[in-house]
């Protein structure tokens, strides 16, 4: 059975950093796309990075954040610097099942597997 689970995730100030784990198991995702997306209530759940060939990242968070993975412990990190109450959401992590689908990184109906989410709550 494929899981991801999130962690790192918590309470912070302005400006203050955060880095976030997605763990996998299951199976190995080394040459498949994996990404994070975040939903902050009331909203809709929205793209944030993910990584492939390349890394991509949403407007608001370049600069600020970046992905990255570890094959060797199948492990997806998403490293969050100078941080914003606008930043405040669940942060989950999403993988695609296939090396190589169609389909762009910054939808959540290219990833099959989801993580339960981990809160992130920065405070101003």
């Amino acid at each position: 059975q494929v899981q991801l689970v999130e962690s790192g995730g918590g309470l912070v100030q302005a400006g203050d950093s955060l880095r976030l784990s997605c763990a996998a198991s299951g199976r190995t995702f080394g040459g498949a796309a994996m990404g994070w997306f975040r939903q902050a209530p009331g909203k809709e759940r929205e793209f944030v990075a993910a990584i492939h060939l390349n890394t991509y990242y949403t407007e608001s968070v370049k600069g600020r954040f970046t992905i990255s993975r570890d094959n060797a412990k199948n492990t997806l990190y998403l490293q969050m610097n100078s941080l914003k109450p606008e930043d405040t959401a669940v942060y989950y992590c999403a993988a695609d099942r296939e090396t190589w689908s169609s389909g762009s990184y910054s939808r959540p109906d290219k990833y099959d597997y989801w993580g339960q989410g981990t809160q992130v709550t920065v405070s101003s």
